[in-house]
C-alpha cells in the first residue's frame, strides 16, 4: 500500500511540475504586427482566414480590410486586396465599403 501512495505521490508531483513549466514558458512577450509602443496592443488582429482569403483589422487607423484569392485560384496562391470599410463607421444606419478591385472585374 505504502508503495502504491509513493507512485502515486511522484505522478501527481511530476503533473505539478508540467504545469508551472507549462504555465511559466506560457508568460512570454505576444507578436505585435508592427514596431513601436508595445505597451498599446496589437497593431493588426487576424479576424477569419481559410488560405484563400483573410479578413484583418488595422487597430492603429481604425479599418478593416478582405484579401482574396483570384477566382479558381489553388490555395496558396497571392491574396490581393479587394475591399476596406472604416470601422469608425459602425453603429450609423449604413457602412461605405470600398473597392480595391482591379477596375473591369
Amino acid at each position: 500500500m505504502k508503495k502504491m501512495w509513493q507512485g502515486g505521490l511522484f505522478v501527481l508531483l511530476a503533473l505539478v511540475f508540467g504545469a508551472a513549466l507549462t504555465m511559466w514558458q506560457g508568460n512570454g512577450q505576444p507578436a505585435f504586427g508592427g514596431g513601436g509602443d508595445k505597451s498599446s496592443g496589437p497593431h493588426y488582429t487576424v479576424i477569419e482566414t481559410h488560405g484563400h482569403n483573410l479578413l484583418v483589422t488595422d487597430n492603429a487607423t481604425n479599418k478593416l480590410y478582405f484579401y482574396t484569392t483570384d477566382k479558381d485560384a489553388p490555395i496558396g496562391s497571392p491574396l490581393k486586396m479587394r475591399a476596406s470599410l472604416n470601422l469608425s463607421q459602425v453603429g450609423q444606419a449604413e457602412i461605405k465599403i470600398t473597392d480595391n478591385r482591379p477596375a473591369g472585374k
